[in-house]
């Protein structure tokens, strides 16, 4: 065989391979085909190919973030006191900038390294560095074309409604019926999410601690690694509320071609609790231990009661609930676990109505359901008119925007048209809604029954996001106890009022002709 191997140079050889992307790496076997070809360089050349230095990132930013190119010197830092010949399938695999090029280049030479590629002669002459330098300048020019190119179609398809970027968790890429991919529902995940960001918004959930305590609870979420920045993340993505918007791009929010896992609405409840003050902080304790924790106050102060667990000498672990308040008479004076739970226990069975009682009241529940229905139907023309106002109002900003040239009340200007066309848009979605008839009254209303009839059972067997939404539901306000007397009596709310509040004072309800015996 015919070599130019010649008496000085190196034949110990290194081969580096690049792909742009870890998908093209899995699917496109564009890795093994460059490999292929430079081996059959080096066989035919003389050389001896040591290893192999595989990289999957874009060669358009600096080489010292490719594992592969890193790797690769740092094995020529290694064996310094030998020669090498580095070979190359192209040489945009090299770097598509001409500054890292040129950069690259002089790493190479620092460690006397001698590069070969398959279509490119490199000439340590002035001519050679010069034409080098004008194939790297294209490899560049054609890398921010192609750049441009892939941003102007992802702009297109964001503008049409459309997610260009990674799939959030809870979706999946399809194909779509218009072409090129879409995102889908990826279940259980998806319901999951919905679960938990409809229950952020409508203050089941307290804080973003206990959304992530939920989404951890999930056997089918994948909840590794799952830190505060990805729930806050997840409570302000748009996307879920099918709609799109790309700032950065100039393209304000739309209506998305996905159907989102939330509506308008609730979503922009999401963005209000998380911009508000007002939020009561959720303790990383919380838990199953002690459910009661963040309901209970101190009859004494009126604080908050607080728990832990406190050992004895001998090791063994007991629960308590204490007041933590200075100055209190009952500052760390512990109350057992069980002892206050039992008592609560024991009250939460008075609150179960009796059959004839949960009947009329549910029968009056079904009357008021029937009512609302009507009035939705009527809600629904008044924001359509509503939302005719709006546009009317925009139209008048528009025109005002056109005479305006201070750049400050511009801007005003913008950020009220803004604010306008998402109320228009919440608007807009909330008369579109049809009315709640898809779905019978036992069925919206199943969970909010079974509460109501025997919330024992519910505490007994529920979870403890369950519980606390019990606990939520029941009462108005926290439970004062007092160490000496015990539970006090609570504030309830409407509904349990009615239904525990006529049996915890001894009466029934009245018949038609009352306790009196009938006169003729």
């Amino acid at each position: 065989m015919t070599t130019d191997v010649i008496d000085n140079e190196p034949v110990n050889a290194l081969i580096y391979c690049r792909v742009s992307s870890r998908k093209q790496a899995a699917e496109g076997g564009g890795l093994d085909s460059q490999e292929q070809r430079c081996r059959e360089y080096a066989e035919l050349h003389g050389y001896n190919v040591e290893t192999v230095f595989p990289d999957d990132v874009s060669g358009g930013g600096d080489f010292i973030h490719r594992a592969g190119m890193v790797a690769l010197l740092a094995y020529l830092d290694a064996q310094s006191h030998k020669k090498y010949v580095v070979i190359f399938d192209d040489l945009k695999r090299f770097a598509r900038d001409t500054e890292f090029h040129i950069k690259l280049r002089r790493e190479f030479i620092l460690r006397e390294a001698t590069i070969k590629c398959l279509n490119f002669n490199f000439e340590d002459t002035p001519e050679g560095r010069f034409i080098e330098t004008i194939f790297a300048a294209h490899g560049e020019l054609e890398r921010l074309q192609n750049g441009r190119q892939v941003t102007q179609k992802m702009k297109a398809r964001a503008k049409q409604g459309f997610c260009v970027f990674r799939a959030v968790v809870g979706y999946k890429y399809t194909k779509s019926k218009r072409g090129g991919k879409i995102i889908v529902r990826d279940e259980p995940i998806a319901s999951i999410i919905q679960e938990a960001l409809e229950s952020f918004a409508s203050s089941r959930f307290e804080s973003q601690a206990e959304v992530k305590r939920f989404l951890e609870n999930q056997p089918a979420f994948p909840s590794g690694n799952l830190t505060f920045q990805k729930i806050s993340n997840m409570l302000t993505q748009v996307l879920y509320a099918g709609y799109i918007e790309v700032p950065k791009w100039g393209i304000g929010l739309r209506v998305a071609q996905h159907d989102g896992l939330i509506n308008l609405e609730t979503f922009e409840k999401i963005q209000t609790r998380i911009n508000s003050d007002a939020r009561i902080p959720t303790r990383a304790d919380i838990s199953e231990d002690f459910p009661l924790r963040g309901f209970l106050a101190c009859n004494d102060c009126g604080n908050a009661l607080t728990s832990c667990w406190s050992k004895s000498h001998t090791g063994k672990k007991y629960p308590y609930y204490l007041c933590a308040t200075k100055r209190c008479v009952s500052n760390r004076k512990s109350i057992p676990r069980k002892k206050l739970e039992d008592e609560f226990e024991t009250f939460i069975s008075t609150l179960q109505p009796t059959a004839e009682l949960f009947s009329i009241t549910k029968a009056m529940f079904k009357h008021a359901w029937s009512q609302r229905i009507e009035q939705s139907k009527a809600h629904q023309i008044d924001l359509k008119q509503e939302v005719e106002l709006i546009d009317a109002e925009i139209e008048a900003l528009l025109g005002r925007v056109v005479d305006v040239s201070n750049l400050s009340v511009m801007r005003s200007f913008e950020k009220k048209i803004e604010k306008l066309e998402t109320k228009k848009l919440v608007l807009a979605e909330k008369s579109m809604k049809s009315t709640p008839t898809k779905h019978t009254f036992d069925e919206m209303f199943e969970l909010a029954l079974a509460l109501l009839s025997n919330p024992r059972k519910i505490w007994d067997n529920g979870q403890l996001a369950m519980k606390r939404t019990l606990l939520k539901l029941a009462f108005a306000e926290r439970l004062s106890y007092c160490r000496k007397t015990g539970l006090r009596t609570p504030t309830l709310s409407l509904p349990f009022k009615v239904l525990g509040g006529v049996l915890s004072n001894g009466n029934e309800m009245v018949h038609r002709e009352g306790f009196e015996p009938s006169t003729p």
